[in-house]
């Protein structure tokens, strides 16, 4: 099986944040439990994603659709989409990871969900509605760093849309078989040793399900 890790924070550099900690923590685990096999690591800031907007999927879409030729910077767009999409479907456990920015997922994360929900590629439509396609023994995990708590069951709990969001799409749209989340919580109300005292408990547990048979 192999794994993609998807690092959506924009400052994917620095290992002071909880995200990248997080990322660390599950590539030390990789490295141990499959010595002889490698990770693909995609920095989603370190490349270019293209978008839906005029001069990018907007027009490549339409011109594809009508059949005209793509101009050169649309063929590269048209490549570029192509590419993700097939990366993405290669590999059968995914990694996100993620800070959570205003309740929701990076803006990067969403123009790259935008590049591989495709129909016919990752979902489908029917007369009963959509169907997933990805249902060939696919999870993922979500590894998330926030500097609220969200699992309190206050009224801050629904309003964290980014794990929900990315559920909804990669289950009940895409059709894959699992979906975890580990969550280092608090990051800017909490003492540091308190970000992670379930930390490394959640992320074996998390990591056995991931891998598991």
């Amino acid at each position: 099986m192999k794994t993609l890790i998807i690092n959506t924070h924009p400052d994917f550099t620095n290992e002071e944040h909880y995200s990248i900690k997080l990322q660390k923590l599950f590539m030390e685990k990789f490295q141990e439990r499959f010595p002889a096999e490698q990770l693909t690591l995609l920095n989603l800031y370190d490349i270019e994603v293209p978008r839906i907007e005029k001069g990018q999927l907007m027009d490549v879409w339409q011109k594809q659709i009508a059949r005209e030729p793509l101009s050169a910077t649309e063929q590269a767009v048209a490549d570029q989409s192509a590419h993700l999409l097939a990366q993405f479907k290669e590999h059968h456990r995914i990694v996100i990871v993620a800070p959570l920015h205003n309740f929701n997922v990076t803006s990067r994360m969403k123009d790259y969900m935008d590049n591989i929900m495709i129909a016919r590629e990752t979902f489908k439509y029917t007369e009963d509605g959509s169907v997933g396609l990805m249902t060939d023994n696919y999870r993922v995990l979500l590894l998330q760093a926030s500097g609220s708590i969200y699992t309190n069951h206050d009224r801050y709990t629904p309003l964290e849309f980014s794990h929900f969001y990315l559920q909804k799409m990669f289950e009940e749209i895409m059709g894959f078989d699992q979906f975890s989340i580990v969550r280092a919580q608090g990051t800017s109300v909490i003492a540091p040793q308190a970000v992670w005292a379930n930390v490394p408990a959640d992320m074996q547990k998390a990591f056995d399900q991931f891998y598991a048979d």
